[in-house]
C-alpha cells in the first residue's frame, strides 16, 4: 500500500461505519462535507503489479468464485447480462477479434478484418481451428452466430448493435463478407464483446458450450457452478495453462472472501473497498485493481413520476455526493463522475463538462421548479452493487436539507435485474465498461436501446451516435462525442457519481494475472492467462 494518512483512515472508516448505521446526522454529514474533512486526502493506490519473470507451467486446477448467480446464468452469448456470464461464456468461446490489456483491438478467429470505407468488410477466418467436437470452424458458422442477433425471437442483448448489419455472407469456406447499413469504423472493436463470440452453426443446446475457447465445458448448472477443462486443440499454441477451471457463483461478499483466504478459492471478483485493504495487507494475497470505466449510477426514469420533470431530475444531480462517496464508500477506489458514462481518462472525455457540486440551494430551487418541495420520493437499492445502499443512505440524509423525504429500500439482490433494474422510478445499476462509446451510447442511450435506463429519447442524440460511427477525423469525432456527452450531462435522467474500480483478489499461488481496462479478471479471460505456481 502507497503513503496513506492514518488519521484520515480513521475519519473515512468512521464515515462509512456510520452511513451503513444511519447514525449519521444530517447536520453532522453536511457539516463533514462542508469542511472537506473526507476530501483532504488522494486517492489510495495499489502497489504497481510486477510479474515474475517465471516460466508459465502446464497443470492443474483453479477454482475461482464472481459475484453473480441466479437460475438465468447462460452459456448464450445473446443472452449474457453480467460479468459471470461474460466470464464463463470465454472461456468456452472465441470471438473473431480480441482485445488486449491495453485496450487494442486483435485478431482472433479472424486472420484479417478489412474495409476501405467502413461499410463492407472483408472477414478471413483463421485456418484450422477446431470446434470443441472436432468439427472446422468455418464462414457458415460465422454467419449464423451474427445473424442470429438481428432475430427478434432470440431477443439478443446485442439487437440494436446489430440491426447495423445489412449483409451477412458467406464468399467461401474461409472469408464472411459484412456490410454495413452505414459506416461504422468501431466494428472490430464491437466484435471482440462477448456476445458476439462465434458459436457452431445452428446451435440449439446451449448447455453443452460447444465453441473453439480455450476450456472445454465439462458441467455447466446455472445459479452454481461452471467447470471447464483445458482444449487440447486450441487455436492459440501453448494455452491455456490450467488443466481445468470451475467457476462458482458466490453472491455473498464475505464468503467469497473468506473461501479466498482459507485456501478453497484460488482467485475471487468483486472485492470491496475494506476487503482490498484488508487483503493487500497480507503478503499471501494480491489485489487487481482496474481503471475499467465501470460505473454506479442512479437510474431516474424520465417516462415516469417524479423523473418526468427535467427540474427533479436535475434537483437530484445536485443532491449527489459525489467527492464522499470516492472518499469514503469507495475509500480512494474509484473516481469522481459527472453524470457522463465517460470517464475522465478516457480520450474522448468531454473536459468541459465538470462534475455538478452538491449544493442545496440549487436543489431547492429546481425541487421548487418542479412542484416537489416537501414530497417524497423512494430509492431502491441493493447489495453487491457498489456504493449503492451507502449512495441511498447518504442522499437521504442530504436531501433532507433541501426539503425533499427520501425512504430508501433495500431489495435483496437475487432477481434484482429482472424484477427492478430499469422498472422502478428511482433506483440504481451497475454497468460493466465497453471497448467503444458507440457501443455504451448504442446499448444504453439510443431512444430504441433496450437498455435505456432512463427511457431518455432525444432525436439529435440519435443522430449523433449514427453520424460518429462514420467518421475517420478523429477531431470530429471527437467534437461529437462531446456533443454527446453534453446532451447526456444536460438532459438525461442516468445519474453517473461515480466510476468504480474493479478489483479482484487472488492467491499469490496464482501467476500471470494482472489489471486489464476492458473489465474485472483480467477483461472477463483471466483463465486463459492463469497458472499456478508448484
Amino acid at each position: 500500500m502507497g503513503k496513506f494518512d492514518k488519521k484520515q483512515q480513521s475519519v473515512d472508516s468512521r464515515v462509512v461505519q456510520a452511513i451503513n448505521d444511519a447514525s449519521l446526522s444530517r447536520r453532522s454529514l453536511i457539516k463533514l462535507l462542508s469542511a472537506g474533512a473526507v476530501m483532504s486526502t488522494g486517492i489510495l493506490g495499489f502497489p504497481s503489479l510486477s510479474l515474475a519473470a517465471e516460466k508459465p507451467t502446464q497443470g492443474g486446477k483453479l477454482r475461482a468464485a464472481v459475484s453473480n448467480a441466479s437460475a438465468t446464468d447462460t452459456l448464450d452469448p445473446a443472452k449474457g447480462s453480467n460479468s459471470a456470464d461474460y466470464i464463463r461464456q470465454f472461456m468456452f468461446y472465441s470471438g473473431l477479434t480480441e482485445l488486449d490489456k491495453s485496450m487494442a483491438v486483435n485478431n482472433a478467429l479472424a486472420e484479417s478484418i478489412d474495409s476501405s470505407d467502413g461499410i463492407t468488410w472483408q472477414i478471413k477466418l483463421r485456418n484450422g481451428v477446431l470446434f470443441h467436437d472436432g468439427k472446422p470452424l468455418t464462414a457458415d458458422d460465422v454467419v449464423w452466430s451474427l445473424s442470429r442477433h438481428k432475430d427478434p425471437a432470440v431477443a439478443s442483448n446485442a439487437f440494436k448493435l446489430a440491426e447495423q448489419f445489412s449483409v451477412i455472407k458467406a464468399v467461401n469456406p474461409q472469408e464472411v463478407q459484412l456490410v454495413l447499413s452505414a459506416a461504422n469504423f468501431d466494428l472490430p472493436a464491437m466484435l471482440a464483446t462477448s456476445p458476439f463470440l462465434i458459436l457452431q452453426q445452428n446451435t440449439k443446446d446451449f448447455t453443452k458450450g460447444v465453441g473453439t475457447g480455450p476450456f472445454v465445458c465439462k458441467s455447466f448448472t446455472p445459479g452454481v457452478s461452471s467447470v471447464g477443462t483445458r482444449n487440447p486443440h486450441y487455436w492459440k499454441p501453448g494455452l491455456p495453462y490450467l488443466d481445468e477451471v470451475e467457476l462458482l457463483g458466490v453472491t455473498d461478499q464475505a464468503a467469497r472472501v473468506n473461501a479466498l483466504m482459507s485456501g478453497d478459492l484460488d482467485i475471487v471478483s468483486t472485492l470491496s473497498a475494506s476487503d482490498a485493504k484488508r487483503l493487500g495487507n497480507n503478503d499471501k494475497f494480491g489485489v487487481l485493481e482496474s481503471k475499467s470505466g465501470e460505473y454506479t449510477n442512479l437510474i431516474i426514469r424520465t417516462d415516469k413520476q417524479p423523473g418526468n420533470h427535467p427540474d427533479f431530475v436535475l434537483a437530484m444531480k445536485y443532491l449527489q455526493p459525489r467527492e464522499m462517496m470516492v472518499k469514503t464508500v469507495l475509500q480512494g477506489y474509484g473516481t469522481v463522475g459527472n453524470d457522463t458514462p465517460v470517464p475522465p481518462w478516457h480520450p474522448l472525455y468531454n473536459s468541459s463538462l465538470a462534475p455538478r457540486p452538491m449544493d442545496l440551494d440549487k436543489a431547492k430551487f429546481h425541487l421548487k421548479k418542479a412542484g416537489m418541495a416537501g414530497s417524497s420520493v423512494e430509492i431502491i437499492t441493493t447489495p453487491n452493487i457498489e456504493g449503492a445502499v451507502e449512495g441511498g443512505q447518504l442522499i437521504q440524509q442530504i436531501a433532507a436539507g433541501a426539503g425533499l423525504k427520501v425512504n430508501v429500500r433495500r431489495v435483496p439482490y437475487d432477481g434484482y435485474w429482472a424484477s427492478h433494474w430499469m422498472k422502478d422510478p428511482i433506483g440504481y445499476g451497475s454497468i460493466n465498461p465497453r471497448p467503444t462509446l458507440d457501443m455504451l451510447f448504442s446499448q444504453f442511450y439510443l431512444s430504441t436501446a433496450s437498455n435505456n435506463e432512463s427511457g431518455w429519447k432525444n432525436p439529435q442524440f440519435d443522430q449523433l451516435v449514427v453520424a460518429a460511427r462514420g467518421e475517420r477525423d478523429q477531431a470530429k469525432r471527437k467534437q461529437m462525442y462531446g456533443d454527446m456527452q453534453h446532451l447526456i450531462y444536460d438532459h438525461c435522467g442516468t445519474l453517473v457519481p461515480i466510476f468504480v474500480s474493479s478489483m479482484d483478489g487472488y492467491s499469490k499461488k496464482v501467476k500471470g494475472v494482472e489489471p486489464w481496462p476492458s473489465g474485472m479478471m483480467m477483461g472477463y479471460r483471466f483463465h486463459e492467462f492463469a497458472w499456478l505456481s508448484a
